[in-house]
């Protein structure tokens, strides 16, 4: 199901450039605070953070206008993307942020309210342990959690492979949404990196990530790869089975579903040949500036609905448009992580 190249081959491969392509969109241009102020504009931060509660000063406060303006693609684009503010939150040392900056490529995951534990990747190469970050974003609870365990990270913020990366000041009080932030945000995080991956953290990842890279993105000539949901095929059928198990609000998840109905979603089963539902427990891409929008939209549908993300994937990339993915199979998914699950119930913030 997952072809990739045998480990002696995949030592020879070198880290490609972004390639050039005539994509809608060659630049994207971030909102900060720090923008609004630049330019002699007013924000009212009281008013707008009234329109939709979970924005605030990491997320910025994206109005509805503003929501359907980001959807109309341009060469150069102007979007909310996190980070909005330096009083956010979302803290980083200074010490690893120079570190994430000499990351070209990287594997993530995070674990925020002690939820799970650290799983070591397997099946690298040599050449991988050389030219990939292997990178675990964590907060003070989990860090405790650990450390209660017996896991502590060393001297040189490692914990076997994983480079430990402790976030103060979570931005939101929903951990869930919390963990959108590096799952969604890596070309932010990482701003030199040309290629990533995401590994929730239930999850071992257990093969090659240059591999991987091959298999998934260049052999595919794709910009990004993720996996078809294994049970269903339309996020109005999803949106009833996260009622049904408790994960949203029925109240919530109406509110979204409503939105995409007016802006004229359809409930198709396909999209362009595949299943129209994502599963995005494993996330493979290219930081380009496409990938970058969508990343940044999909972030923002998050947290203005439900922070369940495979309700509003299939509704950015049908919005966004242009975009070369690769829906690969579930049988993919199992072949590059080992799914261990949950292993306890994360605690929430009390902002």
């Amino acid at each position: 199901c997952l072809k990739i190249l045998p480990l002696e081959e995949i030592e020879r491969l070198e880290l490609p450039h972004i390639p050039l392509r005539k994509d809608p969109v060659q630049n994207v241009i971030y909102k900060s605070l720090a923008e609004v102020f630049r330019d002699g504009g007013k924000h009212d931060i009281m008013h707008q953070s009234m329109e939709a509660t979970r924005f605030n000063l990491f997320s910025g406060f994206q109005t509805l206008t503003e929501r359907e303006k980001s959807f109309k693609v341009n060469e150069t684009t102007s979007v909310h993307c996190g980070f909005y503010s330096e009083s956010g939150g979302f803290r980083i040392s200074d010490e690893d942020k120079i570190f994430m900056r000499t990351c070209k490529a990287v594997v993530s995951t995070c674990t925020f309210g002690g939820g799970d534990d650290l799983y070591q990747p397997i099946g690298m190469s040599q050449a991988s342990l050389r030219k990939v970050c292997y990178v675990a974003f964590w907060d003070e609870v989990t860090r405790s959690t650990q450390e209660t365990e017996g896991k502590r990270i060393g001297d040189d913020h490692m914990i076997g492979k994983w480079r430990i990366v402790v976030v103060k000041e979570l931005p939101f009080s929903d951990q869930r949404l919390n963990g959108k932030i590096p799952k969604m945000l890596s070309h932010r995080l990482f701003p030199e990196a040309r290629y990533s991956i995401w590994v929730d953290s239930k999850s071992q990842f257990r093969r090659d990530p240059i591999g991987v890279f091959e298999a998934l993105l260049w052999h595919a000539h794709s910009s990004l790869a993720i996996s078809e949901h294994g049970a269903r095929s339309n996020i109005y059928d999803e949106g009833k089975a996260i009622v049904k198990k408790h994960k949203a609000t029925p109240e919530e998840v109406e509110v979204q579903l409503s939105q995409y109905r007016q802006d004229g979603f359809p409930g198709d089963n396909r999209f362009n040949g595949k299943k129209a539902l994502a599963e995005a427990s494993v996330i493979v891409r290219e930081h380009s500036p496409m990938t970058n929008l969508l990343m940044c939209l999909w972030f923002n549908e998050v947290v203005r609905f439900t922070s369940r993300d495979q309700l509003s994937f299939p509704y950015v990339l049908r919005q966004l448009k242009g975009l070369k993915i690769n829906m690969f199979p579930v049988c993919t998914r199992k072949a590059l992580v080992n799914s261990i699950g949950h292993k306890r119930k994360a605690k929430p913030l009390n902002i």
